[in-house]
């Protein structure tokens, strides 16, 4: 009889147990900075847009949920996902292998490349030597940031780190800054495409580094939450097969940002 009992006990905590870890994903909290047009920024509305933002949007309608965006700048998001803020980054956040240590991926969103932006005829070019003495601003915490202290911080450049991507571009545009390291369509769409941009030019080609720029961006969980990465792996299954993400991107770019 104890033995029974003692059984019983065991099979009820288990059942407790379960129950108190099963998560209700009828809200799904997204964070984002919004300062990194056309992906994610703020109108005068101050309502949220961009590509991210209907591909957030997007997978909660398929997932049935509620979607609540929390701002949060950009190198706190993943401190503020650990302790529970919000339940995912859906912020151009990259997949490297330094992050992946953290935090878990969702699938590919897109794929882009990083490139730097400097003023017109300026001669510079992303290389460390060209770099030497120069101040180059980048977003802190963003994988640009890690990059340009990788490799041309110790050969003498001047790293600026900055809350957000407009504070970058108007430091850049007040000549505190020689060159801009972002990501490529951003700064295409957001700044040299703009009448603000318009004395700036990319220098050089895009950067590649897998291990620190990573391999595409995706959206980031905790690494406990396997149930909601797997229902968003699914959504963004879904919504490419269905052709949705093509019509989605088609709102911002005239060319394909999903890449290979």
């Amino acid at each position: 009889m104890k033995k029974l009992l003692a059984a019983l006990t065991v099979a009820l905590l288990a059942t407790v147990s379960i129950g108190a870890h099963a998560k209700d994903w009828s809200t799904i909290r997204f964070g984002v900075d919004a300062s990194y047009p056309p992906f994610e920024s703020k109108g005068s509305d101050g309502k949220l847009a961009g590509f991210d933002i209907d591909l957030g949007n997007e997978i909660c309608a398929r997932l049935k949920a509620k979607c609540v965006w929390i701002e949060n700048d950009f190198d706190g998001m993943i401190p503020a996902l650990k302790a529970k803020k919000f339940d995912g980054v859906l912020s151009s956040m990259s997949m490297t292998p330094q992050r992946a240590e953290q935090i878990a991926f969702s699938s590919k969103l897109f794929n882009t490349p990083t490139r730097l932006v400097t003023k017109k005829g300026s001669g510079v070019l992303p290389t460390a030597d060209s770099l030497k003495g120069k101040a180059v601003g980048v977003e802190q915490g963003t994988i640009q940031e890690t990059y340009a202290k990788t490799y041309w911080e110790p050969k003498g450049a001047k790293v600026v780190p900055y809350q957000n991507q407009d504070q970058v571009y108007a430091d850049l545009l007040s000549g505190r800054l020689d060159a801009s390291l972002q990501d490529a369509v951003e700064a295409e769409i957001g700044f040299l495409k703009t009448p603000r941009g318009a004395g700036y030019e990319f220098a050089g080609k895009d950067i590649v580094d897998e291990k620190i720029l990573g391999n595409g961006a995706g959206i980031g969980m905790r690494k406990e939450d396997s149930d909601l990465k797997a229902k968003v792996d699914k959504a963004i299954a879904d919504i490419i097969k269905d052709g949705t993400y093509k019509k989605l991107e088609k709102k911002y770019f005239d060319f394909d940002v999903y890449g290979g």
